[in-house]
């Protein structure tokens, strides 16, 4: 088969490691790509979004299969633009529409499908700027923390916890009135606070069945022990030692299998990714958001463990015959630590040289943020570069591995978070 992936970071070239060992593939190709995803197939110097060069290259390099990785272009109508307008009418295509989508560019939506389906979350109202003085006095009415959340995609920045409440309002006011996060925040959801510890489950689904993945556990702020900004994501882990099977059936009766017959209740053919954005509260788990893709870096953490070829989950998702597959999943912990530039997730240099010791066998280096120079070297190319990704037996021994990892890749501004998993040791 020949594959194109569309995306270039961390969870593209971790999608793609697992593509380059399946044994149906013919050619990878990956747009755009980056420094890491080269070395496993083709880079095609190609925008995520420029839906008519991605449509001609499909056909004129005979693509049997696209695998869309972000949730722009799946918000876009990508899925939507290639059924109608390429040429290629047997493409088998890994993405929802954009209806689909709507279940992340939409907290709003992602809200009312959720009370309309009884899947447990936060309960919540939505304001703009035409009704700001209600969200004012909403939030008078509620208990700190705050949660404003933009109803719109903002690379998974737009969400704010806030403790005190004149600022809950400056910010509401900054997200409404101001354009904080642009037009992703027209619309703000306030909501419950929920206390528990957060964690990700994932699926794979052909939009009436499903296979359950790996989940994980990833850390958003950019500070240790969960202080400071938000970022897209600074390591992860997997398996979650409190997912055990008591929680994880409650994850699929109560959330995941309601989830599916919503989808087909209300007309939305779905193939592809979900990823359900959860908090354990007591034992109890509710969903605190949707994506409509794999998270980054989770997918660094799930996809090593997959031990099926990938390729023939694809293949039978798109073919509507999920029910007829059998997951196997590496009893392996494997942890994944972010290495970004100092400065992110606000301003950052670019552009510093990238260099290695030799990992060790059970050691990977996703690349997230990299490319090649005019001189062939490998530099910084984002705030969150390059990622140390590792097995062990256990959870400690992975993420002691990681750790190692990440003391062998070398460049100027280098900065990680020393303190991932320390917050699970004690759970059971």
């Amino acid at each position: 088969m020949n594959i194109l992936l569309i995306g270039s970071g961390g969870r593209e070239h971790a999608i793609a490691y697992k593509i380059a060992q399946s044994k149906h593939l013919d050619k990878l190709y990956i747009a755009p790509g980056n420094g890491g995803t080269a070395s496993l197939g083709t880079n095609v110097d190609i925008s995520v979004s420029d839906f008519p060069a991605i449509s001609d290259f499909i056909v004129s390099n005979s693509i049997d299969m696209l695998v869309v990785g972000p949730e722009v272009p799946l918000a876009d109508g990508i899925v939507d633009y290639l059924k109608d307008n390429c040429k290629n009418k047997s493409l088998k295509i890994i993405g929802p529409t954009a209806a689909g989508a709507t279940i992340e560019s939409s907290k709003e939506f992602a809200k009312r499908f959720m009370n309309a389906h009884g899947i447990p979350t936060a309960k919540h109202k939505a304001f703009s700027a035409n009704n700001i003085d209600e969200g004012y006095r909403f939030l008078e009415s509620i208990k700190p923390p705050y949660v404003l959340k933009a109803d719109g995609l903002a690379a998974g920045k737009g969400v704010l916890i806030l403790n005190d409440l004149e600022e809950a309002k400056t910010q509401l006011h900054e997200m409404l009135c101001n354009n904080k996060f642009g037009t992703s925040g027209a619309t703000v959801i306030i909501e419950d606070f929920l206390k528990g510890i957060e964690l990700s489950v994932f699926i794979l689904t052909d939009g009436c069945h499903y296979v359950l993945l790996p989940e994980a556990k990833d850390y958003k702020r950019i500070g240790e022990h969960d202080t400071g900004l938000n970022t897209g994501g600074m390591g992860s882990i997997s398996p979650v030692p409190f997912a055990d099977k008591t929680f994880m059936d409650k994850v699929e009766n109560r959330i995941i299998k309601p989830t599916i017959n919503g989808l087909i209740d209300e007309g939305i053919k779905y193939v592809g990714f979900i990823f359900f954005g959860l908090i354990n509260c007591g034992g109890d788990p509710y969903v605190i958001e949707y994506n409509c893709r794999m998270g980054d870096p989770e997918t660094e953490s799930v996809f090593p463990r997959i031990n099926n070829d990938i390729l023939e989950l694809f293949s039978a998702a798109a073919d509507k015959r999920l029910d007829e597959m059998t997951m196997d999943i590496s009893p392996d912990s494997v942890a994944t630590v972010m290495l970004v530039s100092k400065g992110y997730p606000e301003k950052y240099p670019k552009g510093m040289p990238i260099s290695f010791d030799n990992p060790d066998k059970d050691d990977i280096i996703f690349h997230a943020g990299t490319k090649y120079d005019a001189d062939n070297h490998l530099v910084a190319n984002g705030g969150r570069v390059i990622t140390a990704t590792a097995r062990g037996h256990n959870m400690t021994e992975a993420f002691g591995n990681a750790y190692k990892l990440a003391d062998k890749i070398y460049f100027d501004n280098k900065y990680f978070r020393k303190d991932l998993g320390t917050d699970l040791t004690n759970l059971k």
